[in-house]
């Protein structure tokens, strides 16, 4: 979760007062603070660009008419943010995202005008490569290399143990932000741009053993609204095999199988679920550390669809994806949830859409 006050997080089971800011960088370096009556931000942790945003403005003077207008708005960024007012004239803000401008439209007179962005992996994504790119070295180097190719100033903070990684050539064309997370998964890792507009290298939580940051709860007080919970077998696999790709004749191949191995999971590797492997391979993988952590990381992510829910709740503009929080609904039942998805509107009301990943019960 985003780092923010516990006054903030009490803040949003009460009645208050709902503040969002959305400024506008153009590339001549002005910053505009853009006056907006709706809009929404959408984080979504299983899409290659994680977050989103779509701002309603009513001035129709936003719309580019002019090739210096033009000049202006195309590579220009959106700065989005929501948080409280707490009745004594303070306010507490928290960033739901950097993002390039991407599309404005609207009626030229009248209004009102649409933006639309797209989170700073999108920037790396469009950097095509228009010849063969060749990377090594070790996971962290690597990724901040493809990344600066394109965003020479971007942060990069990697919270990961750093391991090597075997050479790795891409060819003209491809993208260079799948590349980014296929470095990542040989050491386990995910890597995405968070909401300060910062990128990041990190494991996902283990659901089993982190620690709940925030509770849904069906209690007065609660900011609980709905919930469901859902099994699906469908593109669920219990099993990863991740294999490495050297070319070396002197680097023998390496390999790792991890399957589910828990016997009360419902996808239990030797249980009725069957045995449903998935295959994974990369030149990166060189090592039998590097293909367990692979291996590992992508089963987390194809056997978590078999169990999921969707929370409704007041918002919260500070949760992230792979957040665990605590749910507990209206028949007393208990549940920790990894949050996966969900939308930030950036006007008063609404619910609050959490789709979640690896439900579990809590004791």
């Amino acid at each position: 979760m985003y780092p923010v006050s516990e006054r903030f997080l009490a803040r949003l089971a009460e009645s208050h007062g709902v503040a969002t800011q959305v400024q506008l960088f153009l590339t001549t370096g002005e910053v505009i603070d853009l006056p907006h009556i709706g809009g929404s931000v959408t984080v979504d942790r299983s899409q290659a660009i994680r977050r989103t945003c779509t701002v309603t403005c009513p001035d129709p003077a936003l719309i580019p008419r002019s090739p210096s207008d033009q000049l202006a708005t195309y590579g220009a960024r959106l700065r989005v943010s929501r948080g409280v007012e707490y009745g004594d004239g303070s306010q507490e803000l928290v960033p739901l995202g950097l993002f390039r401008l991407d599309s404005v439209d609207g009626d030229v007179s009248e209004g009102p005008v649409t933006l639309q962005g797209k989170g700073l992996e999108a920037v790396v994504q469009d950097d095509k490569f228009t010849t063969r790119y060749r990377a090594s070295g070790t996971v962290v180097t690597a990724i901040t290399s493809l990344i600066r190719r394109s965003i020479l100033n971007a942060d990069v903070i990697s919270l990961i143990d750093d391991v090597a990684i075997g050479p790795r050539t891409f060819d003209i064309e491809g993208d260079p932000w799948a590349g980014c997370q296929e470095i990542a998964a040989a050491a386990g890792a995910e890597v995405y741009a968070n909401a300060d507009g910062v990128f990041i290298i990190r494991v996902l939580p283990d659901l089993t053993t982190a620690d709940p940051v925030w509770a849904v709860e069906a209690t007065e007080g609660g900011v609980y609204i709905s919930g469901s919970r859902a099994m699906t077998s469908d593109g669920v696999h219990n099993g990863v095999l991740a294999r490495g790709e050297s070319t070396s004749d002197t680097v023998a191949p390496v390999s790792y199988l991890a399957t589910d191995s828990d016997p009360n999971s419902p996808t239990y590797w030797n249980g009725p679920y069957g045995r449903r492997p998935l295959f994974y391979s990369s030149s990166t993988l060189t090592t039998l550390a590097a293909c367990q952590n692979a291996a590992r990381l992508k089963l987390a992510e194809a056997k978590a669809p078999n169990a999921s829910g969707d929370i409704s709740s007041l918002p919260n503009p500070a949760l992230e994806p792979g957040d665990v929080i605590r749910v507990l609904h209206e028949d007393d039942s208990r549940e920790l949830h990894q949050a996966a998805s969900f939308s930030v509107p950036l006007d008063i009301g609404g619910d609050f859409p959490i789709s979640t990943i690896s439900a579990k019960e809590d004791a």
